[in-house]
């Protein structure tokens, strides 16, 4: 028996296929079966047999996809599971995660990444990926069963949380990689810069009394990978910086790409909408690595996006207990549980400055991120999987940490008032959230 479901009357933004329109889409049987108006395709007539979504006033886009989210199982439950993880992503509109492998025990063979795939499948509610670790127990020696891993569904490796500090070894996996056609990610960290530091180095770090993480930390490993990269054809190799932060980052990013090498990065909105001043209380909400950095670090990221240097826009979900983030600043873990307001955070960094318009924020929240893991998602094209998005672009509500259906509340933005309301989270052809 056929199911049918029909979206009428939205903002249809599908950068993937060049459509931003008010238009209707026809799902059926879990497929995108048509996309157009009534007079261009009959199949997008109102029909009975089916469900009909009026969608006048919102946004319809491909299912938000998020490469970098810590959903902390196996190992920590307590602060997440895959479970809740994927609730909490439903909610805030991605229809597809990646988790990272930094887990305990680390992600590290075939078996660790059938068991995150199958507990994803069970909760039915996103498509949950993982990364595999490039190195075992993120030690950076001995390089992780990344072909079996690969076989198993891996959509790329890294050591995230670590760096990988060896060149030698880090050459490798890039290597190795190329074997398999897939994307390496480096947590671009050199620890002889970064020692035992929690904050940005400089003047706040300074008079806090607190050590600092060096911009150089950074800056010297992705320069480092860089060269690394070039010593391989450009159609053989995919090398992904995580969470970039500093001026001098973007710099490198730049240079990289005018010499058309095959490297992309990635952005989180607290490295856009938050800086090292925030770490003047001493508030560990705000302890975050790479940290946060200063006024013309956060500037160049902008201008970075607007000229379309950055290709994914995630989160970086770090869930943590609220009985660790209450340890003193030098103690607490890093991170941020920032998932369920994404898309809030983005639209108030990026499309109120207008940084980014609509179909910009989009394209870096659909059809990059799915390029750069390699997976066919991301796009409203005729057969392709129906995951679709449904946002009020307009809709402006206040972040509440208390009703995250994260199971953790480490998130700086309590309070804050953001627009651009998640309505419905549609996951293979089926309503899996709806506001």
């Amino acid at each position: 028996m056929n199911s049918e479901l029909l979206i009428k009357n939205g903002r249809v933004i599908d950068p993937a296929n060049g459509i931003d329109k008010k238009c209707d889409v026809l799902i059926v049987d879990e497929k995108i079966a048509a996309v157009g108006e009534k007079t261009q395709d009959p199949r997008l007539k109102t029909q009975d047999k089916g469900t009909v979504i009026d969608a006048a006033g919102k946004l319809v886009t491909p299912g938000l996809i998020d490469i970098h989210v810590h959903f902390r199982e196996p190992g920590d439950e307590e602060e997440e599971t895959i479970a809740s993880g994927s609730t909490a992503a439903v909610a805030a509109g991605f229809t597809s995660v990646v988790c990272m492998p930094n887990t305990n025990p680390v992600i590290e063979n075939e078996t660790d990444v059938e068991y995150i795939h199958r507990k994803g499948r069970q909760t039915r509610k996103t498509h949950v990926y993982t990364m595999g670790a490039i190195t075992k127990g993120l030690a950076g020696v001995e390089l992780a069963e990344m072909g079996l891993m690969t076989e198993a569904g891996a959509v790329g490796f890294t050591d995230d949380g670590r760096g990988v500090q060896d060149a030698a070894v880090m050459l490798r996996a890039l290597k190795y990689a190329t074997m398999f056609d897939v994307v390496v990610a480096q947590h671009c960290q050199d620890d002889g810069f970064a020692g035992n530091g929690v904050m940005n180095s400089g003047y706040y770090s300074t008079i806090l009394g607190l050590p600092g993480i060096d911009p150089l930390a950074e800056e010297a490993m992705l320069w480092r990978d860089i060269q690394l990269v070039k010593k391989f054809p450009p159609e053989r190799v995919r090398y992904h910086a995580q969470h970039i932060s500093t001026a001098g980052s973007v710099e490198l990013i730049r240079a990289a790409k005018k010499d058309s090498l095959p490297i992309t990065c990635e952005v989180t909105p607290h490295h856009l909408l938050l800086n090292e001043e925030c770490c003047a209380e001493y508030d560990t909400n705000y302890k975050v690595n790479p940290p946060l950095r200063g006024a013309k670090d956060v500037e160049a990221l902008k201008q970075a996006i607007a000229e379309g240097l950055v290709d994914a826009l995630v989160s970086d979900h770090a869930p943590h207990l609220q009985s660790e983030k209450e340890l003193e600043f030098l103690a607490a873990p890093f991170g941020i549980a920032s998932l369920e307001c994404a898309l809030g955070l983005y639209v108030k960094a990026l499309i109120e400055p207008r940084i980014l318009d609509w179909p910009g924020l989009i394209r870096s929240m659909t059809e990059k991120p799915a390029k750069i893991i390699g997976v066919d998602k991301g796009t409203l094209g005729i057969g392709k999987q129906a995951d679709i998005t449904i946002i009020d672009p307009d809709a402006e509500y206040e972040i509440d940490v208390n009703e995250f259906r994260s199971k953790s509340r480490n998130c700086p933005y309590h309070g804050w008032k953001v627009k651009g309301k998640v309505e419905k989270t549609i996951v293979g052809g089926e309503i899996r959230f709806e506001a």
